[in-house]
């Protein structure tokens, strides 16, 4: 079995301020962290990383396994041309570049997911209360958590199929892979990961993660 890993980075840290995937960590950036997660992982054949442009001169990855193409202006789009880069696998593994913490217990678990009904992402537990509010922030209803997961990567499917759904819904802008299948009315399937794989999106975000990194969870 052939596994591809398309790992992005394509965008402009807009909300953190600066590259966010060049933040530097213990030595290595946030990038080079979540690119080393799955370097390590003897079922991984290649890397895609689609990179917005201006950071594609800053990259420097010694892997053969790795390759870094120019990513596209949605995410939808970079992904898309991950896609058309990978050497025909039998599975992709979409990871977003800013998630450095995964575990690759949580990996072993959304693959063997994927590898039984086609389609699987990892995802966390909400643990909040959630309400619905209208527009003037009066509380409209309480949601039940019991079936309710904040969403992750990696997401894993077997490839062909969400290539044909990246095809088929081209030029829209959806933020999330498993949304594609979803709309295509084809079960995507969830398996429980750590509340401690986030994405940086804010600074303090990042300070969370070094903490991790204190405890030794990287």
């Amino acid at each position: 079995m052939k596994i591809s890993v398309i790992i992005t980075a394509g965008g402009t840290s807009s909300r953190y301020g600066s590259n966010k995937l060049l933040e530097v960590v213990n030595g290595k950036t946030v990038l080079e962290h979540t690119v080393d997660v799955f370097l390590k992982r003897d079922d991984v054949s290649e890397i895609i990383i689609p990179a917005h442009k201006d950071l594609i001169p800053l990259l420097n990855f010694k892997s053969e396994k790795i390759r870094v193409i120019e990513g596209g202006r949605v995410r939808q789009e970079s992904v898309y041309f991950g896609l058309l880069n990978c050497s025909k696998p039998d599975f992709v593994m979409i990871h977003d570049g800013a998630r450095p913490l995964i575990k690759q217990k949580d990996i072993d678990l959304c693959l063997q997911k994927a590898l039984e009904t086609g389609a699987a992402i990892v995802g966390a537990k909400v643990v909040d209360t959630m309400k619905t509010v209208d527009e003037t922030g009066k509380i409209v209803s309480t949601i039940p958590r019991d079936f309710l997961y904040s969403v992750q990567t990696p997401q894993i499917f077997r490839y062909d199929l969400i290539l044909s759904a990246h095809e088929k819904l081209k030029g829209q802008s959806f933020t999330d892979d498993a949304l594609l299948l979803e709309q295509l009315n084809i079960p995507v399937y969830i398996t429980e990961g750590d509340r401690s794989n986030i994405k940086i999106t804010h600074k303090s975000d990042l300070e969370l993660i070094k903490n991790y990194i204190k405890k030794g969870e990287l």
